[in-house]
């Protein structure tokens, strides 16, 4: 079994497009790689034969190890505004680009390997990962990519067989992660800020052809790139919205241009009802919480019409499609909600003073669409008087079959999400070397509307009195 036959045909057109933007390195020597998972689909998806990946040189190649002549590794740069205060230089501290893949469905996606040493943008760090968060973000790409979000997703974590030093010493590992592209609102701003005026416009041209190739035939190629892009991450945060997860670090250097959910640090998912819910330990101020989110978008968003100022060259016109923005996601998430409520159509009063009721009442925020559908959601309810004026006002609005509505509801609103507490417990055995509660976890999130026997532990929320859930950007 060759390396060669592993790898398939890896390009580098952003490297060439885009030259000044990536760095060529190589991954650090892994000394004892193990795989410890792999998404078969995913890899038949991109062409790749999963037998191969599972044997020695295949789990070689996922570390960045062992690679064939004319496969060059790269380390992208960006810049971002994280917690609000602008870093000049980011980049990839810890990851490397191994390549892009044309997968079987056509569609350009890059392969990046994740833990594999420090790169020149390290800034000090170790450039190291430890199995659980790369489990973690394994398991929170496929649980999004199950609930139909747009998301990055992981091929593979292969333990590497060294120790990571954190507060005590923890597994290493190295995750392989397959993603649209790595184009971030960063990026724009790292080569806005370049002394080199071709930089933003090869970006920009890259991005347009990769990403938003309707783009190029409008009379204004970068204004409209600039729409397309407000358009994808308004549909995204609205459906992060509309399943109760919260990113955590929603800097501008975490921000895709594609419309992808990206770098799955301190994210979690919502149990009660609360605009203010957040998880990282790092924020203190709530910046991204989770009623937060879609105005941080905003935020984000207008930073990237900044960086492409100079190609548009219309001020006006840029803040005409950034005043676009909060409309665009009104649309997209009103739409959700009412297939989740089973409207025919959007009711944004009804959608947002259901929200409002459910923070007032505590109710958990996923078990409540599916109790609906069941016909037991007042049982959630201290005040049932509340819910039943609301419940009136939905059901004028419903339909006349309600079986339908029923089946219909229970398509989109899932029954099992990563819980915290049921993710951390799995990852805690993990690192002891136990795999089976995180493939039980895993199994049950990529099937999230179905209510299986045996599972009904991995959908409830944390038992009450339950310590507050704290998540840390260890991915």
């Amino acid at each position: 079994m060759t390396a060669a036959r592993v790898l398939l045909d890896l390009d580098d057109s952003y490297a060439r497009d885009v030259p000044g933007m990536s760095l060529p390195w190589s991954a650090a020597e892994a000394p004892a790689p193990r795989l410890l998972v792999l998404d078969e689909e995913l890899a038949a998806e991109l062409g790749a034969d999963p037998a191969a990946l599972r044997e020695p040189a295949g789990v070689s190649w996922l570390v960045g190890n062992g690679l064939p002549d004319g496969v060059t590794p790269t380390a992208q740069v960006y810049s971002g505004h994280q917690w609000g205060v602008y870093k000049p230089r980011l980049g990839d501290g810890r990851a490397l680009l191994l390549g892009e893949v044309v997968d079987t469905g056509g569609r350009r996606r890059d392969l990046h390997l994740k833990g594999t040493g420090p790169t020149p943008f390290s800034r000090g760090y170790d450039g190291m990962a430890a199995v659980a968060p790369m489990l973690r973000e394994y398991l929170m790409g496929a649980a999004m990519h199950a609930l139909g979000i747009p998301t990055t997703r992981a091929l593979a974590v292969v333990a590497t067989g060294a120790l990571v030093e954190r507060d005590r010493p923890l597994p290493g590992a190295v995750l392989c992660r397959v993603a649209s592209s790595h184009l971030r609102i960063g990026t724009f701003q790292y080569a806005a800020a370049a002394d080199d005026p071709g930089m933003l416009r090869a970006l920009a041209d890259h991005t347009i052809a990769r990403h938003h190739p309707e783009a190029a035939d409008a009379a204004r190629p970068y204004l409209d790139l600039f729409r397309r892009v407000v358009d994808v991450q308004a549909s995204l945060v609205a459906r992060w919205m509309l399943v109760g997860f919260v990113h955590g670090v929603m800097s501008t250097d975490n921000t895709t241009v594609s419309g992808e959910t990206i770098d799955y640090g301190p994210c979690a998912f919502m149990d009660a009802v609360d605009p203010a819910t957040v998880f990282s330990s790092l924020d203190d101020k709530g910046r991204y919480a989770y009623g937060r989110q879609p105005s941080i978008l905003q935020w984000n968003l207008a930073r990237l019409g900044e960086a492409l100022q100079p190609l548009i060259g219309d001020p006006a016109a840029t803040e005409a499609v950034l005043a676009s923005y909060p409309d665009t996601y009104e649309h997209h998430w009103a739409a959700g909600m009412a297939a989740k409520l089973g409207l025919t159509g959007p009711d944004h009063a009804l959608g947002t003073d259901l929200m409002a009721l459910l923070h007032a009442q505590r109710v958990d925020f996923t078990t409540f669409f599916r109790a609906l559908a069941a016909g037991t959601a007042r049982d959630l309810f201290l005040d049932r008087d509340a819910f039943d004026a609301w419940a009136a006002r939905r059901e004028a609005a419903l339909p006349p079959d309600r079986a339908r509505v029923a089946s219909d509801m229970d398509r989109v609103n899932p029954a099992v999400v990563p819980r915290n507490h049921v993710v951390d417990a799995a990852l805690r055995a993990a690192e002891d070397g136990g795999l089976a509660p995180f493939h039980r976890v895993l199994d049950a999130v990529r099937a999230p509307f179905e209510e299986r026997s045996g599972t009904a532990d991995l959908a409830r929320p944390a038992p009450l009195g339950a310590q507050p859930h704290v998540t840390y950007c260890g991915t």
